[in-house]
């Protein structure tokens, strides 16, 4: 039982070959493509107000030069939201899960901004790694720990995504488990772990959306001191 909870994380297969891409591009299917019309259905208005919205929020304290990464990270965090919802599903896979996907779309990212820093400013952008006024016997320690901060970042942003979607997936198993057992041994305890479980997945909905919109952000406060 112990290996049947962690299957729902190995990459599916067909005929031998492994459909994860097919999770990867579903999600934008699901999307509706904006018309041509003065007025939109509901679906299309609610999406235009959630893009709007969210570009403000994150690209507000940017400086103009900032906003032409507003397509690719909006579009980043669409991709990462709707994978993280859908993978809430039964019988699904979720992609973001998975270290390795979140660290090809981190680690890209992040090098991206740190290059555009030391294209532009150079000098700030290694200014960053020795705060003024250092004493001097403390520069070179300081100089290693700020490097290896640095390094760490895309790290972080991988391990995040993905420690806190697998704990999410593992408890909601662990109890959809626990009170399918319990049903005909203890009715109303079974009940009452029932209800734990819809508050969890209403929790697990909730992280699904804040965990992609911290992805993005960071990636937007990492742009902002290379700018």
């Amino acid at each position: 039982m112990t290996l049947s909870f962690f299957d729902q994380f190995s990459s599916p297969t067909f005929l031998g070959m492994p459909i994860i891409l097919i999770a990867i591009t579903l999600p934008w299917t699901i999307f509706p493509a904006p018309s041509n019309r003065w007025l939109n259905n509901r679906l299309l208005t609610v999406q235009d107000w959630f893009f709007s919205y969210t570009t403000s929020q994150l690209f507000s304290p940017l400086k103009p030069s900032g906003h032409k990464w507003a397509l690719i990270l909006i579009s980043l965090m669409t991709f990462l939201l709707s994978m993280n919802l859908l993978g809430l599903l039964p019988y699904t896979f979720t992609p973001t899960t998975q270290l390795s996907m979140n660290m090809s779309l981190a680690i890209p990212f992040w090098l991206a901004t740190i290059l555009i820093g030391v294209r532009n400013q150079p000098t700030m952008t290694l200014g960053h790694l020795l705060p003024e006024g250092t004493p001097t016997l403390l520069i070179p320690a300081l100089i290693i720990i700020e490097t290896t901060s640095l390094f760490i970042r895309p790290l972080a942003l991988g391990v995040r995504l993905t420690a806190n979607l697998t704990a999410g997936h593992l408890l909601i198993q662990l109890i959809a488990t626990a009170s399918f057992i319990l049903l005909p041994i203890m009715p109303a305890i079974a009940i009452t772990t029932t209800l734990l479980l819809i508050l969890l997945t209403i929790l697990e909905i909730a992280v699904a959306i804040i965990q992609a919109y911290v992805f993005v952000l960071l990636l937007t406060l990492y742009l902002q001191e290379n700018i």
